[in-house]
């Protein structure tokens, strides 16, 4: 009896290995922006659309832009939503989309719902993270910027990149 169990255990455990899962993405131009993008206030107007206005000062969230070689807006993506002081960023994610859409440069963006402009050490740890891994991908991350309900800074123009 325990002879069966150990066989029948042993052939539940082999792997079909000629099966392999399909992956599929997507990505889809509809609604093509022809807007380019040529400083950090250009790409705030384009964040400030997407963020949910009345939640600036409630909860966090980070977006990323992706660009063209021309610097044309390919699209933008939330990476992340969460609480009142932080969000969690997955830099996969970010690459992946990225990839995804051929993007050539980025730029990321988050919100303070605190209204305090200043980079925190968690800020300025992802920013790298992000510059690097981009980097080895051949892609530019551009900038990163932080927006409150009435103001913004810009990584780029603070000289932080």
């Amino acid at each position: 009896m325990q002879e069966k169990q150990v066989s029948a255990a042993h052939g539940a455990n082999q792997m079909k290995f000629n099966i392999v899962n399909e992956i599929k993405l997507s990505y889809s131009r509809k609604g093509n922006c022809e807007r380019s993008i040529s400083s950090s206030r250009e790409a705030v107007e384009v964040f400030r659309a997407h963020f949910d206005e009345d939640e600036m000062d409630y909860r966090e969230s980070f977006f990323a832009l992706y660009l063209n070689q021309a610097n044309r807006v390919l699209g933008i993506k939330k990476i992340s939503e969460c609480g009142i002081s932080s969000t969690l960023v997955d830099v996969r994610i970010v690459m992946q989309a990225a990839l995804l859409c051929n993007a050539t440069a980025l730029i990321v963006a988050h919100n303070h719902p605190s209204g305090n402009l200043k980079p925190s050490s968690c800020d300025i740890k992802m920013t790298s993270q992000i510059k690097e891994a981009a980097k080895i991908l051949n892609i530019s991350l551009l900038d990163h910027v932080i927006l409150t309900s009435d103001s913004y800074l810009s990584f780029a123009d603070d000289g932080l990149m």
